[in-house]
C-alpha cells in the first residue's frame, strides 16, 4: 500500500507545471495541517493493508516551517509505524531549506528527497520561472548529504524552448557530478491549464519529436556510462536506490492518497479529493471527507493501465495481457526494433522506450 500526501503551495507557480497548487496566500497552514491529519486518521484506519511506503509531494512540501512539518510528521507517525516503511520521500525545492531544516527532514524520518532542480542552466531556469539558481542547486545536493540523507533524487527537464542539445548535455554532467542517488530525466509535456500550453496553441513554443528524442538519447547515453540503470522511461538509479513508490504504481499496485486533488485507488474504486485547498478544509471539517469523484475500474481498465505503466518499465509486461489484435501488433513492432518478446514477456527497446505513449496507445 503507498500512501500520497498532496502539500499544493509553492512561492511561484511554473509555468509547466499542472499539478494543483497555489501560493499560500490566506491560507491558514496550521487549519490544512490539521485538515490533512484527520483525513490520515480517518481513512489510514480503514486499509487493509499497511501503508508500505509514505511520499510528501506537491506544490512544495520543504516550503512548510519546521513548526508545520513537525506537526505534520507526528500525526503521521500516531497512524503508520514508519518502522515498517520501505521508503518516505518529500519533494523540495533548493530554495526553501538550509543545513537546519534538512537535519529536521531526517530527523523527522525521511529517507529520500526528491529535488525539482530541472536545470543548471540560470536560462532555462528563468524560462522554467524557477525560483533558485544553479548554484543553490548545487549547494542544497551537498547540504542533503551532509545531514545523511540516505536517498537523493535529483528532477532534471529536456526539450524546454531554448535548451540547445549541449545546454542539456552540461546539466546531465552537472547533476552527475554532485553524484546523486537517482536522477529523474523528464521529457517536457504540454500539459492543458498552463501558460505553456497557451503558449504551445499560440505558436509561441513547439513540441519537436525529433528533439525529443536526441535529447531523450543522450540522457541514456551518459546517465548509463556514469553507472545509473535506466529502469524506467524517466528514471535512473544507483544500486539500491529505485523509488519504491514510484515502482508501486508501475506496477498496479493500491495507493492512497491525501490532500486536495490527491487521487486514491483502492479495491478498484478510483476516487479523487477536491481540487482546492479551502474546500477540502471545509469538507474535512464538515463531513469528513474531501471525495469530490469516484469510479469502480472495470477489467479492461485495468488491463489497459498495466499496459501502459508496465511498459515503461525494463520489466516490461506479461503478453497475456494483450488481446489478439495487440499480440500481432506487437509482433509487428518487433520487426521495426520498438520491442523485444522474449519467454512471453514483452518489453520496448531503447528505441521503443522514447515512444513509449504512442505505442502502448498502438497495443491496446
Amino acid at each position: 500500500m503507498l500512501v500520497y500526501l498532496h502539500i499544493p503551495f509553492c512561492h511561484r507557480i511554473c509555468p509547466y507545471c499542472s499539478f494543483y497548487k497555489h501560493t499560500p496566500g490566506q491560507t491558514p497552514i496550521g487549519e490544512f495541517i490539521d485538515a490533512l491529519l484527520l483525513e490520515a486518521r480517518t481513512r489510514i484506519s480503514t486499509l487493509d493493508q499497511a501503508p508500505r511506503t509514505l511520499f510528501l509531494g506537491g506544490g512544495t512540501p520543504s516550503m512548510l516551517s519546521p513548526s508545520h512539518l513537525r506537526t505534520l510528521f507526528s500525526g503521521l507517525q500516531q497512524v503508520i509505524d514508519f518502522s515498517t516503511l520501505d521508503e518516505v520521500s518529500l519533494e523540495a525545492n533548493p530554495a526553501t531549506f538550509d543545513g537546519s531544516k534538512a537535519q529536521l527532514f531526517r530527523e523527522l524520518g525521511a529517507t529520500r528527497v526528491s529535488l525539482g532542480i530541472q536545470s543548471f542552466s540560470d536560462a532555462v531556469l528563468q524560462t522554467l520561472g524557477r525560483e533558485h539558481s544553479p548554484q543553490q542547486a548545487r549547494e542544497s545536493v551537498e547540504i542533503l548529504r551532509s545531514v545523511g540523507m540516505p536517498s537523493i533524487n535529483i528532477d532534471l527537464m529536456f526539450s524546454i524552448p531554448g535548451q540547445t542539445l549541449q545546454i542539456w548535455r552540461d546539466t546531465l554532467q552537472q547533476a552527475i557530478d554532485l553524484a546523486p542517488d537517482h536522477i529523474s530525466a523528464y521529457n517536457l509535456t504540454y500539459e492543458e491549464d498552463t501558460a505553456f500550453f497557451q503558449s504551445l496553441l499560440q505558436g509561441e513554443m513547439a513540441d519537436d519529436e525529433q528533439v525529443n528524442q536526441e535529447m531523450f538519447y543522450l540522457a541514456h547515453e551518459i546517465l548509463t556510462k556514469y553507472g545509473y540503470l535506466h529502469y524506467e522511461t524517466s528514471n535512473y538509479a544507483k544500486i539500491d536506490h529505485k523509488s519504491s513508490h514510484n515502482r508501486g504504481y508501475w506496477r498496479g499496485e493500491q495507493y492512497l492518497g491525501l490532500g486536495p486533488s490527491a487521487v486514491s485507488t483502492l479495491q478498484r474504486i478510483r476516487s479523487k479529493n477536491i481540487p482546492d485547498t479551502a474546500k477540502y478544509i471545509e469538507m474535512m471539517k464538515n463531513i469528513g471527507h474531501a471525495q469530490s469523484e469516484a469510479e469502480h475500474l472495470s477489467d479492461e481498465a485495468l488491463r489497459l493501465e498495466h499496459i501502459a505503466m508496465g511498459l515503461r518499465t525494463m520489466d516490461g509486461i506479461p503478453l497475456d495481457l494483450l488481446d489478439f489484435a495487440g499480440k500481432k501488433r506487437a509482433s509487428d513492432l518487433q520487426e521495426l526494433d520498438l520491442l523485444i518478446i522474449e519467454n512471453s514477456h514483452i518489453r520496448l527497446t531503447l528505441k521503443g522506450s522514447s515512444l513509449v505513449d504512442p505505442i502502448a496507445a498502438e497495443l491496446v
